[in-house]
């Protein structure tokens, strides 16, 4: 699935239905505080336990966003230099909560020329599907010989 030298994958030997290797986040308080500094969202839900569960949730929540960035990862971190990623979408169905893991998976959904189409998403620690959707990553051509 990668190209062994650089460790890329390589458009020749994907298919479709192929997993592309899982990315786990563990995620806690910190890590939504650290983001919330970064991202310039201080939503208390997301780390004030008391404010969250007068809102009516579990406690703390992760960050949507955060979610997607971490897709995103998923994504580039499997693509490396091979290509680029040129389009993600996402949809958040459910929570996820700091201390538990957050499971990042995708398979390929098509090939066609040089761009693949992935359906990704990210699973909760009972294997709910919390955030789907889909990256489209275009592949670089290959030089000529």
């Amino acid at each position: 699935m990668h190209d062994r030298e650089h460790g890329h994958p390589s458009l020749t030997e994907l298919s479709l239905g192929q997993e592309i290797p899982e990315l786990i986040k563990q995620p806690t308080t910190r890590t939504l505080v650290q983001y919330a500094g970064a991202s310039g969202d201080f939503y208390e839900i997301h780390y004030d336990d008391a404010f969250a569960r007068a809102a009516g949730l579990p406690g703390v929540i992760v960050h949507g966003s955060l979610k997607g960035a971490w897709l995103a990862q998923l994504v580039t971190g499997w693509l490396g230099t091979a290509g680029r990623l040129t389009e993600l979408s996402l949809r958040y169905q459910g929570i996820d909560v700091p201390g538990r893991p957050y499971r990042c998976r995708g398979v390929i959904r098509s090939i066609k020329d040089q761009e693949v189409e992935l359906e990704i998403w990210g699973e909760n620690d009972e294997g709910v599907r919390t955030t789907t959707g889909v990256a489209q990553v275009a592949f670089a051509r290959p030089a000529a010989p």
